[in-house]
């Protein structure tokens, strides 16, 4: 499933394809069907929904919007825990999801140094980023 599907459900912005989600969501619900997505799509989504340009959304409504969608039983997803943990440190941390994402897949690997000149990684305690 695509990003465009989960952003058309989320914002509402085009009635109709927003109704076609609700849906489409209902019957995933129910049992009837199976999607399945992945880390890649819900990191668009989150890109798209922060945007300012766009949605300008905090990072708690995004999180309390996409949890009901990634939890599921009817929707597939490689590593969801390492995406719902993402979401958890998405909002405690304020950082970009992208990084967020990374540090849960360390978490999840055992590793805790992480080669970066983004120093939003040092808000993670569990973190040590070092520079080349």
């Amino acid at each position: 499933m695509d990003a465009n599907i989960f952003l058309r459900y989320l914002t509402r912005d085009h009635p109709q394809q927003a109704q076609a989600c609700f849906e489409l969501f209902q019957r995933v619900q129910r049992g009837e069907i199976i999607l399945f997505t992945t880390e890649t799509i819900i990191a668009e989504v989150v890109y798209v929904l922060a945007s300012p340009r766009l949605y300008n959304l905090t990072h708690e409504a995004i999180r309390r919007r996409l949890m009901p969608l990634l939890t599921l039983p009817g929707l597939r997803m490689p590593k969801r825990a390492v995406v719902l943990r993402a979401l958890e440190l998405y909002v405690a941390h304020r950082v970009d999801f992208e990084d967020a994402l990374s540090v849960a897949y360390m978490e999840q690997m055992g590793i805790d140094e992480i080669i970066s000149y983004d120093r939003d990684f040092n808000s993670f305690t569990q973190v040590t980023r070092v520079e080349p």
